[in-house]
């Protein structure tokens, strides 16, 4: 099955690559990459980074709200390398493994660091949701038209809805765990791993406040994520109004979660593209900003692959010290 995925994942981001280059001018489009300018793509990333330290906070932030309380500098470095292994591994979830696996220690249970991550994504997402709503209204009303934003007023809805429901109803998710844990036959190893979920969760019914402070800085993270983009598209020559900027980056970033490409390539360029059409702009500069931008990210998530070096070879030292 997992072989059969990844068959599938390759096979779509190829496809879809193959099929927009075919349509796009590769001189025009490698002309680009050579003039770029270094001083727009040192702002996107100084964008990126200002994006990765609010993300950090936010999380910390999370995992105040469940007393637990882990230094800043921690959290952010493990922020890093989770950026290094969703860049680098055929894998969407491959950071998240990291930030648990980091923060298990300090909550004592790898199902509450697992549901603070799976709250952490949930608040980011309906950000994400949020702004691109918001900028297909408002550029709606300015005349400008962008194909297929019904859908992210539709997922916004879906997402509000679960989540208040989630939160609002603790009896019915005491027993939908329990439910679970009784069909598994596995009761006794997931009674635990079931009353430390409704812990959770109930620490964060239970502190409302928290949670719009975390929702006001993935606001801010959705934020610098756009002003990232638009640095990229400044650095690449690359025609890129801010609206519609507030509406593409959003979708891109979602349709990315799925997963059904490798990383996101492929699946990213065709959203680009679709949009950028709708706007009269070319396929080429779509192809452009998309892949530039991408490029700049893994770029600088190999400075999570020094960390997580670096990190390696301290455990390795304090093991033969102490042997």
């Amino acid at each position: 099955m997992k072989t059969a995925l990844s068959v599938l994942k390759i096979v779509v981001s190829a496809g879809l690559l193959t099929l927009l280059l075919s349509r796009t001018d590769g001189r025009a489009l490698l002309s680009q990459f050579a003039h770029m300018s270094w001083r727009w793509t040192a702002a996107a990333l100084v964008a990126y980074t200002a994006m990765l330290a609010t993300s950090a906070w936010r999380w910390r932030l999370l995992l105040q709200t469940q007393e637990i309380d882990v230094r800043l500098g921690h959290l952010t470095k493990s922020f890093l390398v989770a950026t290094f292994f969703n860049n680098f591994l055929p894998s969407n979830i491959g950071g998240d493994v990291i930030r648990i696996a980091d923060t298990a220690p300090h909550t004592g249970s790898k199902t509450l660091a697992t549901t603070v991550i799976l709250v952490d994504r949930l608040v980011g997402l309906l950000a994400l949701l949020g702004v691109g709503a918001a900028a297909s209204a408002i550029a709606a009303s300015s005349g400008i038209q962008l194909v297929g934003v019904r859908y992210l007023w539709i997922a916004l809805v879906v997402l509000i809805a679960g989540m208040l429901f989630a939160l609002g109803h603790p009896d019915f998710m005491a027993r939908l765990v329990r439910t679970v844990v009784e069909k598994s036959g596995r009761a006794a190893s997931l009674q635990q791993r079931g009353e430390n979920l409704l812990l959770g969760l109930g620490r964060f019914r239970d502190k409302p406040s928290s949670l719009v402070t975390a929702f006001a800085g993935a606001l801010l993270v959705q934020g610098l994520l756009v002003v990232f983009y638009l640095c990229a598209a400044r650095s690449l020559a690359v025609p890129f109004p801010v609206l519609a900027a507030c509406v593409i980056v959003p979708v891109s970033l979602a349709v990315q979660m799925v997963p059904l490409s490798i990383n996101g390539f492929g699946v990213r360029e065709a959203v680009f593209a679709a949009f950028f059409q709708s706007l009269g702009l070319s396929v080429s500069s779509a192809l452009a900003l998309s892949l530039g931008a991408a490029a700049f990210i893994m770029v600088f998530s190999l400075a999570g692959g020094v960390v997580f070096l670096f990190r390696q070879q301290t455990t390795l030292d304090s093991q033969v010290s102490a042997a």
